[in-house]
């Protein structure tokens, strides 16, 4: 949860929220019949091809931390290797009316990543999946679970879950209801977050907020941890989709809150093995408005299980000397852990913004300085190969066995991967 002024996945950390009501207006709309920008994922590196299904998941006792009335409900994907076939489309990263959201002026394109409102087709750019494609045969296999930044929609970590999915394992991507941008529901209401709403209230304490979205966070990843072990033959999914999931070797991974969300629920919850943050701060800001910070039981207790920190080069980044509830954690944990940072990189690096920015930069839709802002200076391809490498070979020691020895040092594949000590 890196700051940034008027960032909500970085965001609502000391005085973000307050300097949103400064921003200048956004940019106009697209007019009407210009060209709307689009861009390609990066083609996953692994031998599987890939499948995905979407799946609501409720859990009706349980009241929704932000809407009054309301009980919980998410929407999760699950991308798993599939028979390979070149039949049927494509899965759209994000749906129209998503996508329209997204984009929009209430939408975190803008918002978290600068993109003019109306510039981007955000549903015209696909996957490397195929909706509900034939499992493939060879399971169980170990299963990761996804949780993107603050305001960050389950899809902005799409170029990093298929790669995963596509070397073999099951991926989990989950959407925090009325806190993600958008969560576009089969029944075709979009559930739009609450966290614009509540942008330029002075009276907001920002701690509590974050607070309480670590909460639901954690409920979440626990409710869908519990679905998962009951999928059996739930119908409408792909069959034998259940049967591919090994729910003995479950891993997390997150960027921004998402990666505060992976160490907090591991912490939490015993059925985690191991987990990644990426870039996710591991602290508050002090108790209703005390100066100072305030750390969580994660970094509090440490962890006798593996994770592994990848910092960026943010102002408020980097190593974990530099962050109290990364520092805290390090101290306190007694299970292995390691911390890399990514030179020439920024907040957004891990995320689609590597590889999706930049196209949208050359064809209008942000300017160069916001492009910098959010991805740094890495080429692309570079930024895309080391995320990929290093969460790979994290996952490949602590749910399969196989260790490349990556992670043991500073490695000559990778001379922008600070290792620290």
């Amino acid at each position: 949860m890196t700051g940034k002024r008027g960032r909500i996945g970085a965001a609502l950390l000391l005085a973000a929220l307050a300097a949103t009501a400064a921003l200048p207006a956004p940019a106009a709309s697209a007019e009407t019949g210009t060209r709307q920008a689009t861009a390609q994922l990066p083609p996953p590196s692994g031998p599987f091809a890939i499948g995905t299904t979407a799946l609501r998941i409720a859990d009706d006792s349980r009241p929704d931390p932000w809407t009054a009335g309301r009980t919980r409900e998410l929407m999760v994907s699950i991308w798993y290797p599939a028979v390979r076939s070149a039949d049927g489309p494509r899965t759209p990263y994000m749906t129209a009316a998503a996508g329209a959201h997204f984009g929009g002026p209430d939408g975190v394109g803008l918002i978290n990543y600068a993109v003019t409102p109306g510039s981007t087709d955000w549903s015209s750019i696909r996957t490397h999946a195929r909706t509900d494609a034939p499992v493939l045969p060879g399971g169980p296999r170990p299963v990761v679970l996804y949780s993107a930044g603050l305001g960050d929609p389950r899809t902005w970590g799409t170029a990093l879950v298929e790669d995963l999915a596509s070397r073999g394992y099951v991926v989990v991507t989950v959407d925090h209801t009325y806190e993600a941008s958008e969560v576009d529901f089969p029944d075709g209401g979009l559930a739009t977050s609450v966290l614009p709403g509540m942008l330029g209230d002075p009276d907001l304490d920002i701690g509590a907020v974050l607070r309480r979205s670590m909460d639901a966070r954690v409920a979440d990843t626990r409710l869908v941890l519990d679905r998962l072990a009951c999928l059996g033959d739930r119908p409408g999914l792909p069959a034998g989709l259940a049967a591919a999931l090994d729910l003995g070797r479950i891993g997390m991974a997150g960027h921004s809150a998402g990666g505060f969300t992976a160490l907090q629920a591991m912490h939490d919850d015993p059925r985690i093995a191991a987990a990644i943050d990426l870039d996710g701060q591991l602290h508050f800001p002090g108790p209703d408005g005390q100066s100072g910070v305030f750390l969580p039981s994660v970094a509090e207790d440490g962890l006798d299980r593996p994770f592994l920190l990848m910092g960026t080069r943010s102002p408020d980044s980097g190593s974990y000397h530099r962050q109290p509830g990364w520092d805290a954690l390090w101290r306190h944990s007694t299970g292995w852990h390691a911390d890399v940072t990514l030179e020439g990189s920024r907040h957004g690096s891990y995320t689609d913004a590597a590889t999706l920015l930049p196209q949208l930069a050359r064809q209008g839709a942000l300017s160069p300085t916001d492009l910098r802002s959010e991805v740094g200076d890495l080429p692309p391809a570079r930024t895309e190969a080391a995320t990929r490498a290093y969460v790979a070979s994290f996952f490949d020691r602590w749910l399969r066995g196989h260790d490349d020895h990556l992670l043991d040092g500073p490695s000559a594949r990778f001379p922008e991967m600070t290792y620290e000590r």
